[in-house]
């Protein structure tokens, strides 16, 4: 039964491994970004990573061009769940590139801490810092401090007048 795993690539070369790989009969899917509108060719969603579709055999994929290893578990390269893959691809737009929605917080914003040690203190978003946590600039004793907090913790001064 068909199942799809990852291969890890050389750097910069998603595009090249991806065609081999579909030369040698193997379904590869690369989902692909836009980084800004005029951008035609985008770039991977995954940098340095390949989906790979394994029907019958996988050790030909590890000595592919471009491919340094497949992710494996144990001595079997590790399955992912075709929903994963089908998730991503139903993001992608008529454009073929993944569409990530947008987070509430632009960097730069200014915003307030509403809990915890530092509730009250005025500060800048600085981006995301992992699952539900945001990184911000304090002013503390006079220099720009980073803090990472829960996102729930942190409220939005004003907003960002930016369309994307």
């Amino acid at each position: 039964m068909p199942y799809w795993t990852v291969a890890q690539i050389e750097s910069q070369r998603e595009k090249t491994a991806a065609d081999f790989l579909n030369q040698s009969g193997f379904t590869t899917y690369l989902p692909r970004l836009k980084r800004k509108r005029s951008d035609e060719r985008g770039v991977p969603l995954f940098p340095g990573y390949l989906f790979v579709q394994i029907v019958e055999r996988w050790y030909p994929v590890r000595w592919s061009v471009g491919v340094i290893r497949l992710l494996m578990v144990g001595d079997h390269p590790a399955q992912l769940a075709d929903s994963i893959v089908a998730a991503i691809q139903r993001r992608e737009g008529r454009d073929g590139f993944v569409k990530i929605p947008k987070y509430g917080l632009q960097l730069g914003q200014a915003v307030c801490v509403a809990k915890g040690s530092f509730a009250g203190h005025l500060a800048v978003f600085d981006g995301m810092a992992g699952h539900d946590r945001s990184r911000i600039l304090l002013e503390l004793l006079g220099r720009k401090v980073v803090a990472v907090l829960p996102t729930q913790d942190i409220v939005a001064l004003e907003r960002s007048n930016t369309t994307g």
